[in-house]
C-alpha cells in the first residue's frame, strides 16, 4: 500500500436510513500510481461521490483502509486527516466552493496560507496568470462567470502542488464549450505538475481522456481498465 500514491483496500461504507442499514460501497479495492489520471464512472447512486470523500479523508469507511501518500487515513483522527489533506490533496467541485467574501487572488492564496507556504501572494498571482485570470485577480466570485469561477477553483487546487487532485463533476454547472476549455486547462496543469488526478464524471468522453476508468455499480467495483487510446 505504501508504494501507491492512493489506495483503497476492501473499503465498505454503510449508513443508517429509516429502512435500516444502507450499503453505499462494498469491498472496493484498487491502487493508483503517481501521475495517473483516473476517471470514476457509474450511474447516479453508484457510490462515486462517497468513494471520492473517503479517498480524500473527508469521511471514514465503515470497514477497510484508505492510503494517501503512504499514510493510512483510517488510523487518523479528523485533525490528522485534515493535515494530510492540507499537505497532499487538492479539490475541484461542481459548485466551485469559492469563498464569496474573498476575491480571486485571496481564494487562491487561502490554501497556500493555511499550508504556511512562502510567498503566497506571488504564487497565487503566478497560477492565476497561468489560468488566464491575471486581469481578474481583484474580482469577487459574484463578479465572475461560471467558467472563470471554475478556473479560480482549479488555480486554488493546483496552488499547493498537491500529490492528488480530486475533481467531482467539475463541468457539471458549465455549458459544453466552457466546460471543454476548463477540462483542457485541468489536464494541461495536471501534466505539467505530475499530480495524480481522480475525476468523478458521468461524461464518457471526459472519462476517455484519463489513463484509467474505474466503474462502480450499486456500490461495487465492476470494472478497472485502461482508457482507450
Amino acid at each position: 500500500m505504501k508504494s501507491a500514491v492512493l489506495a483503497a483496500r476492501d473499503v465498505s461504507k454503510q449508513v443508517s436510513s429509516p429502512e435500516g442499514s444502507l450499503t453505499i460501497l462494498s469491498g472496493v479495492s484498487f491502487t493508483i500510481d503517481k501521475g495517473e489520471s483516473v476517471a470514476v464512472i457509474g450511474a447516479s447512486g453508484a457510490g462515486k461521490s462517497t468513494l471520492l470523500a473517503l479517498l480524500a479523508g473527508l469521511d471514514l469507511p465503515t470497514t477497510g483502509e484508505i492510503w494517501v501518500n503512504g499514510v493510512n487515513l483510517t488510523d487518523l483522527d479528523e485533525d490528522g486527516r485534515a493535515a494530510v489533506r492540507a499537505a497532499s490533496v487538492g479539490f475541484v467541485f461542481q459548485s466551485f466552493h469559492l469563498v464569496p467574501s474573498l476575491n480571486a487572488l485571496e481564494n487562491v492564496m487561502l490554501p497556500l496560507e493555511l499550508a504556511a507556504k512562502d510567498s503566497p501572494r506571488q504564487k497565487a498571482m503566478d497560477i492565476l496568470r497561468e489560468v488566464g485570470l491575471a486581469e481578474r485577480w481583484s474580482h469577487y466570485p459574484a463578479q465572475l462567470s461560471g467558467g472563470e469561477k471554475q478556473r479560480v477553483a482549479i488555480a486554488r487546487a493546483f496552488a499547493t502542488e498537491p500529490a492528488v487532485l480530486f475533481a467531482d463533476e467539475p463541468t457539471g454547472n458549465l455549458d459544453s464549450r466552457t466546460g471543454g476549455h476548463v477540462i483542457d486547462l485541468m489536464f494541461d496543469l495536471n501534466r505539467e505538475s505530475s499530480t495524480t488526478l481522480v475525476l468523478v464524471t458521468h461524461d464518457k468522453s471526459l472519462a476517455a481522456r484519463c489513463d484509467r476508468i474505474i466503474g462502480l455499480d450499486g456500490g461495487l467495483l465492476v470494472s478497472d481498465e485502461k482508457a482507450a487510446a
